[in-house]
């Protein structure tokens, strides 16, 4: 077993290279740049919404309140008559991607923190490179990737951002793996 307080540097450093990574995937490549298509009469669409109030939240329309009425003919109609939305309204905010930023990177060191834990109790000190990698790269794409599959499953998520989404799961994995690899204690 490895100590997980000699694992810190790669934990911190593997976030850092991920955070770098993703920045570059979203911001310099077009590889995302159609993930969320602008809404047709976008202007009436916010229009209508804004004097509803409706608080931030995630919304099922229509959405029964229980196993009974959803099997209503009242329900089944509305269900075929459509629309039906899953929707994530967000608060009022500015344009600032500051907090995102932020709580992505503490994401990628808990997704680190994980691989080095498991990596840790699986793996002694001077562990070969690919030991390494193939515990701490699959912990991360777990961490990064298998949560997104049920979005598409259950809430109909486009499956090419799903697929997009897996893949750069599977690049952030790559390089944390190869992070922790070449940092491992020897």
């Amino acid at each position: 077993m490895t100590g997980l307080e000699t694992l810190w540097l790669p934990i911190l450093l593997s976030a850092v290279v991920v955070f770098a990574a993703s920045s570059l995937i979203h911001m310099a490549l077009p590889w995302h740049k159609n993930d969320y298509r602008k809404t047709p009469k976008e202007d009436e669409v916010l229009n209508a919404f804004r004097p509803l109030a409706i608080p931030p939240g995630d919304y099922m329309i229509p959405r029964a309140s229980n196993m009974q009425e959803m099997r209503t003919s009242e329900f089944v109609e509305k269900m075929k008559k459509g629309p039906v939305l899953i929707l994530t309204l967000k608060a009022n905010a500015s344009t600032s991607m500051a907090k995102s930023l932020v709580l992505w990177f503490l994401y990628s060191v808990v997704v680190s923190a994980f691989a080095a834990y498991l990596a840790a109790h699986a793996l002694p000190p001077g562990s070969g490179f690919r030991g390494v990698v193939r515990f701490t790269g699959a912990t991360a794409f777990i961490g990064y990737s298998a949560a997104i599959w049920p979005m598409w499953i259950w809430y109909g998520r486009s499956l090419s951002t799903t697929v997009k989404e897996t893949v750069d799961g599977l690049v952030y994995a790559l390089l944390t793996a190869a992070v922790f690899g070449w940092l491992w204690p020897r």
